[in-house]
């Protein structure tokens, strides 16, 4: 059902260019009836309250900057609503400062910047709900900042083309959480990786479950899964692909390769699958830990050359 909803949502994403353009104001504040322009004068409207915006299907040339309140933007038709190339601030098509941010059927695609992180999101305060969206063909799909004491929960999206370590510059990733309180992904897919990790996060607190990590098409990728400084929580029920093209196969998941900085002991890592594409033959661990701590590592599906862990 995971794999036939996200094609639903690829398939829909094909066909929005084609779809009718003659709605002049095609973003709706739920709440109000009213309908705008742009992106950004119907979040200005709902401004430091709570609202909904309501984006017909069509590709958009635009970005917006949400500076506050508790706003959800929602595809009227999911996969149909596509921000195409162009990031505010030179960060991101959604720049999301206010007290909360939900997302619900969108596409983002195409974004570069300067710095080399172009992203579909730049989360910057509040807590973030991303729903059934897509993050295509850019630097980065999420990236964020810190906020200790609010939440990232990302479900059923996919996470494809993205990453890049080129230029000279710091690598990005599929998905970059800061020093958030927690981070979920479950019922998500990340492919096709460009460069860096799949998924890299500074999270104390992480619940990843039940997505695919398929690195079959990716190139000088990294890691599937980095928990830079540490984390508790939840690695269960992902199956992980390891590809031909990466800069570096040594490791599945990492745990603190940037310094420790959470307890890991009562992080556990179980029901998991890992193999490597077929026909490749090499040697990787399923987990790198580079701490002392005794993360729990359960039962794992892993193929014949991946060693279950390995202190580094």
């Amino acid at each position: 059902m995971r794999l036939f909803s996200i094609i639903l949502l690829i398939s829909a994403a094909v066909t929005a260019t084609a779809l009718a353009q003659g709605v002049t104001s095609p973003f709706t504040v739920a709440e109000s009836g009213r309908s705008y322009a742009s992106l950004g004068d119907a979040i200005r409207a709902i401004g430091d309250g709570r609202g909904t915006v309501l984006v017909a299907p069509g590709s958009y040339a635009q970005c917006a900057v949400q500076q506050g309140g508790d706003v959800t933007i929602r595809a009227q038709k999911p996969g149909t609503a596509i921000f195409d190339g162009v990031a505010c601030e030179q960060k991101a098509a959604l720049v999301l400062r206010g007290r909360s941010s939900s997302i619900d059927g969108l596409i983002f695609q195409n974004l570069r910047v300067p710095d080399g992180n172009g992203a579909g999101i730049r989360l910057e305060s509040g807590d973030l709900t991303v729903t059934n969206s897509l993050f295509l063909n850019s630097e980065e799909g999420i990236l964020t900042g810190d906020a200790p004491g609010n939440r990232i929960s990302i479900d059923r999206s996919t996470f494809r083309h993205l990453g890049r370590c080129d230029r000279d510059l710091a690598c990005a990733h599929g998905i970059y959480a800061g020093r958030y309180g927690s981070l979920s992904v479950t019922h998500s897919r990340f492919d096709q990786g460009d460069g860096g990790h799949y998924l890299k996060t500074r999270t104390p607190r992480v619940t990843i479950t039940d997505n695919s990590f398929d690195d079959s098409g990716g190139r000088l990728t990294n890691y599937m899964i980095d928990l830079s400084n540490g984390a508790s929580g939840t690695i269960s029920g992902n199956a992980m692909v390891q590809g031909r093209d990466k800069d570096n196969y040594s490791a599945f998941i990492t745990v603190a390769p940037e310094g420790r900085e959470q307890d890991s002991s009562n992080l556990s890592i179980a029901n998991n699958s890992a193999s490597f594409v077929p026909g490749l033959q090499r040697n990787s661990s399923f987990v790198a830990n580079f701490t002392d701590d005794a993360v729990k590592i359960g039962a794992n599906r892993l193929a014949n050359g991946i060693k279950v862990t390995d202190r580094r």
